[in-house]
């Protein structure tokens, strides 16, 4: 692949190289470097030439190469956030992802469910569905945290889902400031899942 020339392309991979590894940026991360329609010109040139992913209209990612899997998927996360920037809607992803993103189950869904006090909508990101679906506060705590991660995992697995193995597993591999926020959260969730959350949160 040929270095980029122009100043345009240059400045605009100067931006991505800049954000954090894997980060997923809108349009708006490049407004101050032209006008909208210089950057949109750039933007597709790089797409097309493979210097640059575009995850869905108007988010854009660095194609990163896997060793053994070659190019790896958009980090969620970063998609997500992007996609709510705009809103300042509160988020969580929620159901098998939520599950599957903490080490708990080996699902991945083809479907990801994302609660949100926003509206809800349908994105698609190739063959992969994000259902943003409104909640009510109750549904959202810790959004937007690892905290509200383990929520929304062990709401989905069920009280008889929630091995010793699975619970240890938590306490593994959650860091001291979640396992705090999970103590502050705890009075305010379900009586089924209040002495999980303090056999993890107290270790």
């Amino acid at each position: 692949m040929n270095p980029p020339s122009d100043p345009l392309d240059k400045a605009i991979l100067q931006v991505f190289r800049s954000a954090r590894g894997g980060r997923v940026l809108s349009l708006r991360h490049f407004e101050h470097l032209g006008s909208p329609t210089a950057v949109r010109q750039t933007m597709s040139r790089l797409v097309k030439a493979g210097t640059i992913r575009r995850v869905t209209r108007g988010i854009y990612d660095l194609p990163r190469q896997h060793p053994i899997i070659g190019q790896t998927a958009p980090n969620m996360t970063s998609t997500v956030r992007t996609l709510m920037r705009e809103s300042r809607a509160q988020w969580q992803f929620s159901g098998a992802y939520a599950a599957n993103a903490l080490g708990l189950s080996e699902q991945v869904p083809a479907k990801i469910v994302i609660l949100t006090s926003g509206v809800s909508r349908r994105v698609l990101l190739g063959k992969l569905i994000l259902s943003f679906r409104h909640a009510s506060p109750r549904n959202l705590l810790g959004a937007g945290r690892t905290s509200g991660l383990v929520i929304q995992a062990l709401r989905y697995l069920g009280n008889s889902e929630i091995t010793p193995g699975r619970l240890t597993h938590l306490t593994k591999i959650l860091d001291a400031r979640t396992k705090t926020d999970l103590q502050f959260l705890q009075p305010k969730l379900p009586a089924w899942m209040r002495p999980m959350i303090q056999q993890i949160s107290a270790a």
